[in-house]
Formats: C-alpha cells, sequence, structure tokens
C-alpha cells in the first residue's frame, strides 16, 4: 500500500486506534512524511515546467500546434505547483501548532508536578510554628547584638562620671 492511500484510507499504527486518536508524535512523523511527499512532487513539476517550455521553444514557429499543447501543460503543472504550494503552507502552518500544543502541554504537565513537589514541602509547615520560630529568631539576635555592644565598648574604669 503506497504512502498516500494508508494516509487517507487510515492505514496508520493499530495502537493509536484504540486510545482516540494519534499521539502528537504520531500526528507529527505523518504531517512530516506528507511535507516529505508534497517537497518531492513540488520539484518533479519544476522539472516537468522546464521541460515543456523547452519543447515550446524547440517548436517555436515550426510547429505551432505542438508549442501551444506544451505550454498548456506548463499552464497545468504550474496550477498544479500552485496548489501544492498552497497545501504545503496550510500543514507547515498546522505542524508548527501541534509542535507549540505539544511543547505547552508538557510545559503545564511539568508545571503541575512542580506544584506538587511545592505542596508536599510545605505540608509539614505551619504557619503558627513559622511564626513563632522567626520571633525567636528575631529575640535571639537582639540577645546577641546586646551581647556584642556590652562587650565593644570601652571599659572605662571609672572615667564616666554620673551628673
Amino acid at each position: 500500500m503506497s504512502k498516500i492511500s494508508k494516509f487517507f484510507k487510515g492505514g496508520g499504527s493499530a495502537g493509536s486506534k484504540g486510545r482516540g486518536g494519534p499521539s502528537p508524535q504520531e500526528a507529527l512523523a505523518r504531517l512530516r512524511e506528507t511535507e516529505e511527499m508534497l517537497s518531492k512532487k513540488q520539484e518533479y513539476l519544476e522539472t516537468r515546467i522546464e521541460w515543456e517550455l523547452a519543447v515550446a521553444r524547440q517548436h517555436g514557429t515550426k510547429n505551432k500546434r505542438a508549442a501551444l499543447q506544451a505550454l498548456k501543460r506548463k499552464k497545468r503543472y504550474e496550477k498544479q505547483l500552485n496548489q501544492i504550494d498552497g497545501t504545503l503552507s496550510t500543514i507547515e502552518f498546522q505542524r508548527e501548532a501541534l509542535e507549540n500544543s505539544h511543547t505547552n502541554t508538557e510545559v503545564l504537565k511539568n508545571m503541575g508536578y512542580a506544584a506538587q513537589a511545592m505542596k508536599k514541602v510545605h505540608e509539614n509547615m505551619d504557619l503558627n510554628k513559622i511564626d513563632d520560630l522567626m520571633q525567636d529568631i528575631t529575640e535571639q539576635q537582639d540577645v546577641a547584638q546586646e551581647i556584642s555592644d556590652a562587650i565593644s565598648n570601652r571599659a572605662t574604669f571609672g572615667d564616666e562620671f554620673d551628673e
């Protein structure tokens, strides 16, 4: 079965059918395959257009009928080429949107994991206990400052008089 018929007849992997749709990776792979196939078709059509133009030039005024037929074929190929260009643009846009959606999903999932981890870390913490601890720390810092101030003052040994 060709790639095109597999694509349009649902010849995808059997694993994706039971899950309610393809995974983002499967969809991206199929879009890339389609882009590749359309790019090859573009190259083929461009070659055919050049060839038909050469045929038209070759026949020129000698065989106007053959030259006109070649130009008509060239025109058809150009129309097909324009359609493929539009289709490729659409597929590229869809692929980029899918990649962005997949990235956003992964980011959101990881943010959820981080939120759960933070919740687990904070579950043993009580705000009242934290307030009491911070007050104790402040009190001990004040005591330490008073001790430091007392030690750092010069000993005057009676030089100071109380007026």
